[in-house]
């Protein structure tokens, strides 16, 4: 019955109306990366980036190490801080203006109950500030995203399940430190992870890893109904998709960029309608390609010459000889190998 319901929701998307062979995704080249983690095998997991809008070339980017802590890096890919922590997966961030770089990742030391696990981003020094940690729900966390609400400012969060569980929290702000608690539920059907918001609309993105994507509303009073908009087909979008990032543009328009892990390819998606736009690969330039990506980030504006319309991270699950790390790549270079604008 499960697979014939998905097969119903997912066989119109219109994201899969036009399917390329799936080897059909040019190479990009890495810029440049990070220091490899301290901890080997499947350590390294998800980025997030902090742009500095003083000084581009100042900005910041945080990379969790699963099994030893955080790491943030310079945009040379320098580690420049370490902040130990026990079994932090995902991490996402907002700049909360006279509030500070809040950082939110989830928490998986306890499998029985999820956490998160909140951080400041003192950008002067450099590093992150633990800020307290924050039972969510029963259950393991893996996902962690998060959304600044447009009309008030208010701070919410996303904590993915293992199960496909997604817990809502609202983050509170306006005390010494911040105040996590868990407002709703939604479901989906098997293993879920990689998430994101785009705070213009509202909308959360999920991806379910074998099944495809979803779009919820993110507001805590909308309902909990997940609406299906892409799926794993193993032409354009293969299992495992995992990580999400967002390229916005105008008002409701630009880019989905999925982690098509099956296949080492990271597929883009037109924003609103989410109907196909391209894939590529990292790779062909001095520095090592990607493969068996997990998280994935992308924060458009100019970070300097090397990044002058946007930086485009992606976890390298084969650094070897050295452990795993994280690649960065010119969003400008994504655009022009896809012909998009």
């Amino acid at each position: 019955m499960r697979a014939l319901l998905l097969t119903v929701l997912l066989g119109g998307c219109a994201a899969s109306a036009v399917a390329p062979p799936s080897d059909q995704a040019p190479q990009v080249a890495a810029v440049a990366e990070t220091d490899p983690v301290d901890t080997a095998n499947d350590a390294a997991d998800d980025p997030a980036i902090w742009r500095n809008p003083r000084n581009p070339g100042g900005s910041l980017v945080i990379g969790t190490d699963k099994k030893a802590g955080i790491h943030v890096y310079d945009l040379s890919g320098k580690r420049v801080s370490f902040t130990p922590a026990a079994r932090l997966n995902n991490v996402d961030l907002r700049d909360m203006g006279a509030k500070g770089v809040v950082v939110a990742a989830s928490d998986r030391a306890d499998v029985n109950q999820a956490h998160v696990a909140m951080f400041a981003l003192d950008t002067a020094a450099r590093r992150l500030v633990p800020t307290g940690r924050f039972a969510v729900g029963p259950g393991e966390a893996y996902g962690m995203c998060l959304w600044r609400r447009a009309k008030d400012a208010a701070l919410f969060g996303f904590v993915v399940l293992k199960d496909g569980r997604i817990d809502q929290v609202a983050i509170d702000l306006t005390g010494a430190a911040p105040q996590v608690t868990t407002v709703r539920s939604m479901k989906l059907g098997s293993q879920a992870e990689g998430c994101v918001v785009d705070d213009r609309t509202g909308k959360l993105y999920v991806a379910e890893e074998d099944v495809g994507l979803w779009r919820f509303d993110a507001d805590p009073a909308a309902p909990t109904t997940a609406t299906a908009i892409a799926k794993v087909d193993r032409r354009i979008l293969f299992d495992d998709a995992e990580g999400l990032a967002l390229a916005p543009k105008g008002r409701d328009g630009g880019y989905l960029v999925v982690s098509s892990q099956g296949d080492n390819a990271y597929t883009l998606y037109r924003l609103p309608d989410v109907t196909y736009a391209g894939r590529f690969r990292i790779g062909g330039g001095a520095i090592d390609g990607t493969s068996d990506t997990d998280g994935i980030e992308l924060r458009l504006g100019n970070f300097g010459p090397k990044y002058p319309r946007g930086l485009f991270i992606a976890q390298d699950g084969d650094n070897a000889p050295d452990t795993q790390n994280f690649k960065y790549v010119s969003w400008a270079d994504v655009l022009r190998a896809l012909g998009l604008r």
